[in-house]
């Protein structure tokens, strides 16, 4: 019998499954599963990929220089503290790769990202859950649960799936109460969605324990590309770049990157139309006795009676042409995201909800 085994940790790993994105025998279906920019991406990162693809014969940029300059004009960061990615997923698991291992710890909130679990498990550490408040991230009890094993804390703000998100205030109480040895890490995928919000940027150049990743797949519409950055202390991205390939993006992931950042008008004007139909979304289901948390992101979380509704509306919703997702994995069985669509697509989520409630008096 082989004697080949893999690495502990590995087979405690449940395999990520992503959002549906059809639904057999139904056609014109509209995917709200993955929390995707329903408006696609700017015009001028389609142009600059486009472009690049005459160039596939030749190897892309190793030090993301460009990309990297154009991240840090446009949110006023140093460039040479920025790793990209293929998806902040990657610099998530570099950060596990790096600074976790058997015997070391990895916090994360109970109803937080599924890759944190899987990336703490893939390199040999402990996942340990903290309790949340009412779908909120609760820095008290991230503190309680954090030892002298604890070297990450990851928290997603605003976090998925609950769109909910905690002040600068308790960030800066987070970062002050971790271990000596812990990094914060902010998961700032949906960052951008949050008006105001810096996605901790402030936080990372205040201190040298604090680490913030960004991505390009919600609001710049690059789902399908696959890139992703993070910015923090100039010692642990140093850490990070020694664990990352040399051409792990390729030139068209770098070109369309740099274009869609570079567009503030596009990015902006998704911004306001992703607010905008996210607020009539969650006012029209409050209406049909269907609560949500005020989102800061570019889904909603609606609540229905129990886990025997939830899986009735969906049914319901897809028979509907509608897939959303359906959130029981991360606890959250009365649940389900809804992506903020184009505007017919949310007129047609409230229809279906409406006709499904009608139909279940």
């Amino acid at each position: 019998m082989s004697q080949i085994t893999p690495q502990p940790g590995i087979m405690d790993i449940a395999l990520y499954e992503g959002g549906a994105s059809k639904v057999e025998g139904v056609a014109n279906v509209v995917k709200l599963s993955s929390n995707e920019n329903p408006l696609g991406p700017s015009p001028k990162a389609i142009a600059a990929a486009q472009a690049a693809m005459a160039r596939m014969n030749r190897y892309p940029s190793s030090d993301h220089a460009e990309l990297r300059a154009a991240i840090a004009e446009v949110h006023g960061l140093d460039a040479s503290r920025i790793i990209c990615g293929a998806g902040s997923d990657e610099v998530l698991c570099f950060l596990c790769q790096g600074f976790a291992g058997p015997g070391d710890e990895v916090v994360y909130t109970e109803h937080g990202f599924g890759m944190y679990r899987i990336y703490a498990l893939g390199s040999g550490a402990t996942p340990v859950v903290a309790p949340e408040r009412d779908r909120v991230v609760d820095v008290d009890a991230i503190l309680a649960a954090c030892t002298e094993k604890t070297r990450l804390v990851f928290i997603a703000n605003p976090a998925n799936p609950t769109g909910t998100m905690v002040d600068r205030a308790d960030l800066v109480r987070l970062a002050e109460g971790i271990p000596g040895r812990a990094i914060l890490v902010l998961d700032g995928a949906y960052a951008e969605f949050a008006d105001g919000y810096d996605g901790g940027a402030a936080l990372v150049e205040a201190r040298d324990n604090v680490v913030m990743t960004r991505t390009f797949s919600k609001l710049y519409g690059l789902g399908g590309l696959r890139i992703g950055w993070g910015y923090g202390p100039k010692p642990v991205i140093d850490v990070l770049n020694r664990l990352r390939g040399p051409f792990n993006l390729s030139d068209v992931q770098l070109r369309a990157a740099e274009a869609a950042v570079r567009d503030r008008d596009y990015a902006t004007s998704c911004q306001k139309e992703n607010a905008r139909l996210r607020n009539w979304l969650a006012a029209e289901l409050g209406k049909l006795g269907v609560p949500s948390d005020q989102s800061y992101a570019n889904f909603i979380l609606a609540r229905f009676a129990d886990s025997d509704e939830v899986d009735a509306c969906d049914a319901f919703l897809k028979s509907q042409g509608l897939i959303v997702r359906k959130v029981a994995g991360y606890g959250l069985s009365d649940c389900l995201r809804i992506t903020v669509g184009d505007e017919d697509s949310c007129r047609r989520v409230v229809d279906a909800i409406r006709a499904f409630k009608e139909q279940s008096e």
